[in-house]
């Protein structure tokens, strides 16, 4: 219907251009949105007033100009001024009706396009050093990138998923010392455990697995223990091993995976964060002060520049990022999304700045970034702070056992990455309709047990009467439903486009109240054939987009509830 009445639009600018109404070089951007007052219409443009200046008129009287140059449609209704100037469209009910046909006829493609045109996109998220389990935050890394993977593929990119993995440095370091430290029977209230060491009850678990010989399988690795306590390197691989696969273990119980697994070990490996100093010295960004190795990010809009190789001989953390995105752009990704907690923000610039110094052909503000703020989990209206298996943090597994995995994902994912999130315990485990999941999930199984209904009373659906019978849709909950239907596709080529899967959140919150006011206001088994097939058809149809949104969340569409 959008589409039907920008077009109608494009036409009537036209008219007005032939007639002299318009400049001849006049070419706006029609901005049509739906209304949030049905009594206005089911859509409406600001045109007229956009356009009342280079025409020389006020904008009511362009508007009425406008909507005498609008082409006939069986798809418009009507067409009122409103305002200052507002144009208000009215669909006609058989227009509107249609979408119910085509969410019927398309199933679950319904909603999916080719926009991407099969274009590579690579998506790094979680990321998560491997030296404990996934924490919270971790937990809505993972939630909205795995929805921004499946909002892409679903608008017809070709999406690779990648975990980045810190398998090198003091974190590293600190990790296999508390491992060896308490496989030595030292516990963390000992005044020689490591200073920087980890406290949680997994190292115990790593440790005794470790002594006990255990062999670990990650995905892409199997390590045998050594049981040596003094064999720190040995403790090193087994414990990143363990880790990485409780790590797995716990994103595929949050139903996430990926493709690529990227050592960050590997780039010192292969030598490449070496060719990155050399190229960026060679490139003559790069000066010594005081032993160290500076870039001149400021060249770049950095606020000041920074060390790249400390006096030490150790490279600062963001240099082997920049050789890692130079890694991902040789492998042919020109568009890449990094989802990263708010505490990378600093790094954003830093990284965009040493890639524009390697001179590589790297556009400006490449690779693209969306990051998450802190999520607080509470619990009665009490923070909670602790864990005890992971020692300081709540995990995403405490999470899932708590609520469940569509829960806690559709909570990760309904606000937007860029705001703070509470994580109600209490509200994510009620059976209401404050819980924003199960009000969404209800709706699904309400059309479910609608059905069941109708065929208990041997009144099952007839589709081919129901088609023909989508006129009778006349209610206003009814168009509401309808019109709400009809701006799924848009939805999903949005928040696509804008890495926002709260976008999809909200819409289905929005279509499961207009679906809940229609049931307890419209009558579905009613003695009319005509008009009970049709109203079956229209719950068909939303349980259906509620089904393909839920999907791209994640969660599941449940029958009952």
């Amino acid at each position: 219907m959008k589409e039907t009445i920008i077009s109608l639009l494009e036409n009537a600018i036209a008219t007005l251009k032939q007639q002299g109404t318009l400049p001849a070089d006049t070419s706006p951007t029609i901005k049509v949105d739906p209304t949030r007052d049905k009594a206005h219409g089911d859509y409406a443009t600001n045109l007229a007033l956009m356009l009342a200046k280079p025409a020389g008129k006020k904008p009511r009287e362009l508007a009425k100009a406008l909507i005498a140059a609008l082409p006939h449609s069986d798809a418009v209704e009507k067409v009122e001024i409103a305002g200052p100037g507002f144009v208000n469209f009215f669909a006609a009910t058989d227009a509107a009706a249609q979408v119910v046909r085509e969410v019927l006829d398309s199933g679950d493609t319904f909603g999916r396009s080719l926009v991407g045109r099969g274009q590579k996109v690579q998506v790094e998220f979680v990321s998560a050093n491997p030296t404990g389990p996934l924490h919270v935050g971790h937990g809505r890394g993972a939630a909205i990138g795995d929805c921004i993977c499946r909002l892409l593929e679903a608008t017809g990119h070709d999406v690779t998923r990648e975990f980045y993995y810190n398998d090198a440095g003091a974190q590293i370091a600190n990790l296999a010392l508390s491992v060896q430290a308490r496989a030595k029977g030292l516990t963390p209230d000992d005044a020689s455990w490591p200073e920087d060491g980890y406290r949680g009850d997994y190292i115990t678990e790593v440790a005794n697995d470790y002594l006990a010989g255990e062999t670990v399988h990650a995905d892409d690795r199997h390590v045998a223990a050594k049981a040596d306590p003094e064999d720190l390197d040995a403790i090193r691989d087994f414990a990143v091993a363990w880790l990485r696969r409780e790590q797995d273990l716990d994103l595929k119980a949050f139903g996430v995976s990926f493709d690529v697994y990227f050592l960050e070990s590997s780039l010192y490996r292969e030598g490449k964060v070496e060719e990155a100093v050399e190229r960026l010295v060679a490139n003559g960004h790069t000066y010594e002060r005081e032993g160290a190795l500076w870039l001149r990010t400021t060249r770049f809009g950095d606020d000041k520049d920074r060390v790249m190789r400390k006096s030490d001989g150790s490279y600062t953390y963001f240099l082997p990022d920049v050789a890692y995105h130079l890694n991902k752009w040789q492998r042919g990704y020109t568009t890449v999304i990094n989802e990263q907690g708010a505490d990378h923000h600093s790094t954003v610039t830093r990284v965009r700045a040493g890639l524009q110094a390697l001179e590589a052909g790297i556009p400006q503000g490449w690779p693209d970034y969306v990051l998450h703020q802190m999520v607080m989990v509470t619990r009665s209206g009490v923070e909670v702070k602790l864990s005890k298996r992971a020692g300081s943090y709540v995990t995403v597994r405490d999470l899932i056992d708590e609520v469940g995995r569509d829960a806690t994902r559709f909570f990760l994912a309904a606000r937007r990455a860029d705001s703070q999130l509470t994580f109600d315990i209490d509200l994510a485990r009620s059976q209401s309709n404050d819980n924003p999941v199960y009000y969404v999930q209800y709706a699904h199984a309400r059309v479910c047990s609608m059905l069941r209904k109708a065929e208990a009373q041997e009144l099952g659906f007839d589709h081919d009467l129901a088609m023909v019978s989508l006129g009778r849709l006349e209610e206003d909950q009814e168009k509401a439903v309808m019109n709400r239907l009809a701006r799924y596709p848009e939805v999903v080529d949005h928040a696509a486009a804008c890495r926002e899967p709260q976008q999809v959140a909200q819409y289905l919150l929005d279509l499961s109240a207009e679906f809940h006011s229609c049931y307890n206001a419209v009558k579905v088994m009613v003695e009319d054939d005509e008009l009970r097939n049709a109203r079956l058809a229209l719950g068909l149809a939303t349980r259906q987009v509620l089904r393909n949104g839920l999907d791209l969340l994640g969660v599941s569409a449940p029958e009952e509830m």
